[in-house]
């Protein structure tokens, strides 16, 4: 295998995003995922004749959210084309898009390495189009067309060619779908196609200024995967170069099953797009005033967030991290901490904690999001409130919580139908102590002769007794006064 070590990767990623509007970018027809085939149609999305389209306005105010949350140019005026190709998934013969004049350029994004550091990504443009249809590949049927994703609306964010390894891309990319999900304009699943990748990529030897001949790899809908294809391409790219042969400008495609990239097209058969102005679509005027209106509606974005936890929750940068990853979440554990009665650094870690563990537990178990949970925020700091208080411990509220996810009671509730009150009271503490200990005389002599590790062993058969109801802090406090007298 060729060394990496004398050459550098350039890549630049161009993303699409499928917005979530309820209607389509050029007509009223439903952008509902997982409707019956050729169902969400109608005469402006199939392109029949004599059919005039009419833009989505949410289309260009979802199109300005992102722009600003990128740092982005706003055109006061932006212009439609025609990205004529004829392929069987697209019955107009042509994608409505922006080419020469879109809505947004010249912006940046800023990704975060693993130790801290930060690299900004240039963004050239962010612009508005329709997506075509989709062709299903069947052995026993032949190939058969679903054209219900026709004229479903997309942004389209193109990248400088910043990125210098696959990583760089992996967290670009990572960020890009964190931006989009907390602004509420994707949903940023890329198993169902509403977020997709396709990557340019390039070698060169390192101290070079001059880019190498690039190749374009499409068909990755994981970032796992586009890692991993980046990873192939540029070894692929650089195995070509120390053989003293040329890398060809084509198009490729990334097959996850075989871990390689199958060549598409060549650069002699690529599309000639043949962009011209769409002659149905008059240009999309922006003034200020619009733009002021939607960065009105801009929410907290993660690294805002996640700064914040930090400085008004005490966390640890690790929770913060975590907690702010998807924007549900975040939402989640602020509903939690909304709710709890005593606030204090304390409260707010133990709040973090069974998010970050018992939530997002279940939530990979049961592979559901944050929405489907079914432990409402106030349920669960009602049972945080409960093991500050005392009235349960921690390995109770481990039953209490169980018990949430198949019934809607409340905690409280809970505790109460079965009986699972923590005892704090000293005297039945002391009781039961006291038997453990008279039990167990060899132990005690060992832990009087200096073998501290056998304090765990007096403290697990006195919770076991008490099956598990007794208020640990007591136990902890008893067993060491009996103990040492």
């Amino acid at each position: 295998m060729p060394s990496n070590e004398h050459y550098e990767p350039v890549i630049g990623l161009e993303v699409h995003c499928q917005l979530l509007t309820k209607s389509k970018a050029f007509c009223s027809c439903s952008t509902q995922f997982g409707n019956e085939p050729n169902s969400n149609v109608c005469p402006i999305c199939l392109g029949m004749p004599g059919v005039l389209p009419v833009l989505n306005k949410q289309v260009v105010e979802f199109t300005i959210k992102m722009g600003l949350a990128t740092h982005c140019t706003i055109a006061p005026k932006s212009i439609f084309a025609r990205k004529n190709y004829f392929y069987p998934d697209l019955p107009k013969g042509f994608q409505i898009s922006q080419y020469e004049e879109p809505l947004c350029t010249d912006g940046f994004v800023d990704i975060e390495f693993e130790d801290g550091k930060k690299k900004k990504i240039g963004i050239t443009r962010i612009h508005m189009e329709e997506d075509a249809g989709k062709s299903i590949h069947d052995i026993d049927i032949d190939t058969v067309v679903d054209v219900n994703r026709c004229g479903v609306p997309l942004i389209e964010i193109v990248s400088e060619p910043d990125l210098r390894s696959p990583h760089e891309a992996y967290l670009y990319l990572y960020k890009i779908r964190q931006i989009v999900t907390y602004l509420g304009i994707c949903d940023g699943n890329m198993e169902e196609g509403s977020l997709r990748c396709d990557a340019n990529v390039s070698v060169r030897k390192k101290g070079e200024t001059k880019f190498g001949t690039k190749t374009e790899v499409k068909n990755m809908n994981s970032f796992r995967f586009v890692e991993r294809a980046l990873e192939y391409e540029i070894g692929r790219q650089i195995a070509l170069l120390e053989d003293g042969q040329k890398v060809l400008q084509e198009t490729l495609l990334w097959d996850s099953n075989q871990g390689i990239a199958v060549p598409m097209r060549s650069k002699e058969e690529a599309h000639d797009y043949r962009y011209f102005p769409e002659p149905d679509l008059v240009p999309v005027a922006v003034n200020q005033n619009w733009v002021n209106k939607v960065k009105a509606t801009l929410p907290e974005f993660p690294s805002e967030r996640r700064d914040r936890y930090l400085k008004e929750y005490k966390l640890p940068k690790y929770d913060a991290d975590v907690l702010t990853t998807e924007k549900g979440l975040a939402d989640y554990f602020e509903g939690v901490v909304e709710n709890l009665d005593k606030k204090s650094d304390e409260t707010y870690k133990l709040a973090s904690n069974w998010t970050m563990t018992d939530v997002l537990r279940v939530l990979k178990v049961q592979h559901i999001e944050i929405s489907d949970f079914p432990v409402p925020p106030k349920n669960l700091s009602e049972m945080i409130n409960l093991i500050v208080d005392g009235t349960i411990s921690g390995k109770i509220a481990k039953d209490v919580f169980e018990e949430m996810l198949k019934s809607k009671d409340s905690p409280r509730t809970i505790v109460e139908k079965r009986g699972l009150v923590q005892v704090s009271e000293e005297g039945a503490i002391e009781k039961v102590v006291d038997e453990i200990l008279s039990k167990n005389k060899e132990q005690v002599d060992k832990y009087r002769s200096g073998k501290n590790q056998v304090f765990g062993f007096f403290v697990g058969e006195t919770m076991k007794a008490m099956k598990g109801k007794a208020n640990p802090k007591m136990v902890n406090e008893i067993l060491k006064k009996k103990l040492s007298s």
